[in-house]
């Protein structure tokens, strides 16, 4: 991938507390094509995106920060499928700072550590050359201490150590801009890996993040014009709609293969709402800049006045696509766990592939004998 060593016997054990339900109790048995059509899926998308009238029209009402055009590709960006009844993957949304991949990678002996140092350091290199080494990363997101991957940023502190560059774990307000260079004290930052939630850096104590950035003079990864282009679910209602892919000039074959591996998204606007509240047992409801399953509400469960809420936000309506469902056992019993796929990826190839089982409406990392699981294919 480069011309930087890496430390091929950095730490790949798992080191710090994991947080509570991560891991699943079971490994998730998916066939071999199911795997390959989630690539060819994911290939499309990618394509599309590369397209300049796509990026036009994306960005259109796009925030100042998504404008700017740097040179990093922004790292672990997570595709995340349910399973329908054919036993075709259908793309439910895009995440582009998904988490859990050094950990999942740490647990299932993947060997995919080395990788992702390798990864940053192509960030870097894209962004600044090969003529100066990556010495400091910082890992920032709001009180991290407190964050449910705490423990991976402990890991990923201690891989990136171990390649000898420096890592600090930080919040955005302890970040300074200063003499065109990011500062943690009296320490230069030279690379951002961007954990936080506010994917337009907008927030006040993301100021000097922002301008930082803006000003070209840290690179930070994912950024917020991976967000706008990929992860704002609006765009989904593009990518799954046939007429605005002919006017972008997507051919046939690239079409097709979206139209049947993207669940069917729409934009949820005053003059559908009474055919959206008609159908609203078929759908699921999501808000276009959230994450985490946070505000997401299936729609056989809605009630007229979160409906209402949902009208007056900015929402996407998604048809609703049953995942599929595994028996886990729990001490001497067995309970059922509804099943989905997340593919991490990296300028377009997959880095890893997992699963995670849980109950509930959405993923939730709550139920004991839930959480992640590896996946093992069968032909």
């Amino acid at each position: 991938m480069n011309s930087q060593t890496v430390n091929q016997d950095a730490p790949s054990r798992l080191d710090a507390p994991l947080p509570e339900n991560f891991f699943a109790y079971s490994s998730v048995f998916i066939e071999e094509t199911v795997l390959e059509n989630l690539r060819d899926i994911i290939t499309a998308i990618e394509s599309v995106i590369a397209l300049p009238a796509y990026q036009t029209h994306v960005l259109t009402d796009a925030p100042k920060t998504a404008h700017f055009v740097p040179k990093a590709r922004g790292v672990f960006f997570g595709y995340d499928f349910h399973i329908d009844e054919k036993g075709e993957p259908k793309l439910i949304e895009i995440n582009t700072n998904a988490g859990g991949a050094l950990l999942n990678s740490m647990k299932f002996k993947t060997e995919n550590a080395a990788y992702f140092v390798e990864m940053f350091q192509e960030e870097w290199q894209l962004s600044r050359g090969f003529s100066q080494p990556l010495k400091t990363i910082a890992i920032v997101d709001e009180s991290p201490q407190t964050q449910y991957l705490y423990s991976e940023f402990l890991q990923f502190k201690q891989l990136f150590e171990a390649n000898g560059i420096q890592t600090i774990i930080c919040a955005p307000e302890n970040l300074r801009y200063h003499s065109q260079k990011l500062w943690y004290e009296n320490t230069p930052i030279d690379l951002v890996y961007n954990r936080l939630t506010d994917f337009a850096l907008l927030e006040t104590n993301q100021q000097a993040l922002a301008a930082a950035y803006l000003a070209d003079n840290v690179v930070i990864t994912p950024h917020p014009r991976a967000h706008a282009l990929y992860a704002d679910k609006r765009n989904l209602a593009i990518l799954s709609n046939e007429k605005r892919l002919e006017s972008f000039g997507v051919d046939e074959k690239t079409q097709r293969c979206l139209l049947n591996g993207i669940a069917s998204t729409i934009l949820v606007e005053a003059k559908n709402a009474q055919c959206l509240w008609a159908g609203r047992k078929q759908l699921f409801f999501k808000p276009a800049k959230g994450y985490g399953s946070k505000a997401a509400y299936r729609g056989e469960k809605l009630t007229k006045r979160v409906f209402e809420e949902i009208l007056a936000g900015d929402y996407v309506a998604q048809t609703f696509v049953p995942p599929q469902t595994q028996a886990v056992q729990i001490g001497e019993e067995y309970a059922c766990f509804k099943v989905d796929l997340r593919a991490y990826v990296y300028d377009g190839k997959i880095q890893l592939t997992c699963a995670r089982l849980y109950q509930g409406q959405t993923t939730n990392f709550r139920t004991v004998g839930g959480g992640f699981a590896p996946i093992i294919t069968f032909n």
